[in-house]
């Protein structure tokens, strides 16, 4: 198995990420199909294979990319982006099938927007060197470690619990081969060995598969054609959905920047404009050819390079998803493979890039990294308490005022984090012009949704188009942090710029 640029930790690799990419495509489909009632035959036959194609070549560039780095880089890890993949599907697609009932019209608003963030993307692409330098290690990992522990740590373990005796008995292989790096009998890669038993005891246990899914509606060969004329036809009805959406493109852009930092850290130094582009580009092709949800490359690359992977899994993750949205397997493999079973393996990358934030930063930015994971906690409480402010009969008025405003706090939790980790290092810095202008930038944001959104979705807003005052007081917030920062710079006359 070893060869310059494939070697045994390819196959650990491999299973991950494609396991990740198939569960993301499984669940666009279950939201649209089980919550929206397109379709099923339409979603997997129109939307997934064009999705799964903007995975492909996304991984494929990835891969050569590392083969033309080095012969030991790791090649970045790219798929769906999770949290745009449900956000679109339920504040986009879903209400344009519902106030049409035409899954034709909800396809087109579907890949218009994803063309206008494929375009948001590229554009911002080249700016992606300049805010790598400008910005310190600690801003870019800090994000990084708060999804790391609060989304990829807490989302796999509540998944491992809720099926104890499966999730135990994966996770703790996962552990056994993946942490502690003690290797099974014969090489036996431990996410397949994982996988394999897992699976095995979820049918011995439960007597069913793990979708709920109409798996005959999700075979059958569907190739990706060119829908230009429809998505020209569908930018009119997506105008009122790109709030939503585009801010979903600019946060990818800010986790690619943080990604690349990552894994330079590892020791693969990539371009950041080259990871920006081919992100974006992906995501370009993908909406052109019917997708439906954007790609970006993962923040598991730490990870992947632990297990000894080097280009070879990106092209195999790469052509097994493509050629599997095309041919229609995708329904079969994920049928077999329960949450349950990919949750260790989430869990492991988490760690691993928890791991990292903290062992490249300076030990004096510690306070930065930490202060970077409060957006990203603050996120994780909104996602179970939020639902609970739907109805104001659920709780008393004190606590919804509570719940709302960790809400606040975590939308847009990475662009937040990175902003909140920088400040902090400029202030243990002591550099006074690039605190106060973090401040400033964090003022303007705030005063539009950009960070600390009102809105329930996370869009941009306009300051005097919004019922509460809070936008207003949180930019006056910074804006009197950064006169404060100003002034006590200036009276201990320790600031330097």
């Amino acid at each position: 198995m070893k060869t310059r640029f494939l070697t045994f930790g390819d196959i650990n690799a491999f299973f991950a990420l494609l396991v990740d990419n198939v569960v993301n495509l499984v669940v666009l489909t279950g939201i649209l199909v089980q919550g929206f009632g397109m379709p099923q035959e339409f979603v997997v036959s129109k939307m997934l294979c064009g999705t799964a194609l903007g995975v492909m070549l996304g991984d494929i560039a990835y891969a050569v990319m590392a083969m033309r780095l080095n012969k030991d880089a790791t090649a970045m890890p790219l798929g769906l982006d999770t949290p745009s993949t449900i956000g679109v599907a339920v504040a986009v697609i879903g209400p344009a099938y519902k106030a049409s009932s035409d899954p034709y019209v909800a396809w087109g608003v579907g890949m218009a927007t994803l063309v206008t963030m494929g375009v948001v993307k590229t554009v911002l692409a080249f700016f992606g060197d300049m805010v790598a330098r400008i910005l310190p290690t600690a801003a870019l990992l800090g994000p990084l470690a708060g999804v790391g522990l609060a989304l990829l740590g807490v989302f796999p373990a509540q998944k491992v619990f809720s099926e104890p005796i499966i999730g135990i008995v994966c996770l703790g292989i996962i552990l056994y081969t993946l942490v502690a790096k003690i290797k099974f009998p014969f090489r036996l890669p431990g996410v397949l060995v994982a996988i394999c038993i897992g699976v095995f005891l979820h049918f011995l246990l439960q007597g069913e598969g793990a979708s709920h899914l109409d798996v005959g509606a999700l075979a059958g060969f569907s190739l990706p054609t060119l829908e230009a004329r429809l998505i020209w036809d569908s930018f009119g009805r997506a105008v009122p959905y790109l709030p939503i959406a585009v801010p979903f493109g600019l946060l990818t852009i800010v986790g690619g920047i943080n990604v690349t930092e990552s894994a330079r850290c590892a020791g693969d130094n990539y371009r950041t404009r080259d990871i920006l582009l081919v992100e974006a580009l992906s995501t370009l092709v993908a909406g052109f050819f019917g997708g439906v949800a954007q790609s970006t490359p993962y923040i598991g690359h730490p990870a992947y390079k632990a297990m000894g992977a080097k280009s070879g899994y990106a092209w195999l993750v790469g052509l097994c998803v493509g050629l599997g949205g095309i041919f229609g397997v995708l329904g079969y493999v994920v049928t077999f493979i329960p949450e349950v079973v990919v949750a260790p393996i989430l869990l492991f990358v988490g760690l691993e890039i928890a791991v990292q934030a903290f062992s490249v930063v300076e030990k004096r930015h510690f306070p930065a990294v930490a202060f970077s994971i409060v957006p990203v906690l603050a996120y994780l409480v909104t996602t179970y308490t939020g639902r609970l402010i739907v109805d104001p009969s659920t709780m008393d008025a004190h606590l919804r005022l509570e719940v709302e405003t960790i809400a606040i706090v975590g939308r847009n939790f990475i662009l937040t984090s990175l902003l909140w980790g920088a400040l902090m290092v400029f202030l243990i810095e002591r550099k006074i012009i690039a605190s106060v202008t973090t401040l400033i930038v964090l003022a303007v944001f705030s005063l539009f949704g950009v960070v600390h959104s009102v809105d329930p979705q996370g869009a941009v807003t306009l300051p005097w188009l919004v019922e509460c005052n809070i936008p207003v007081q949180i930019a006056v917030g910074y804006f009197g942090f950064a006169l404060l920062v100003l002034l006590l710079f200036l009276v201990s006359d320790k600031g330097r710029g």
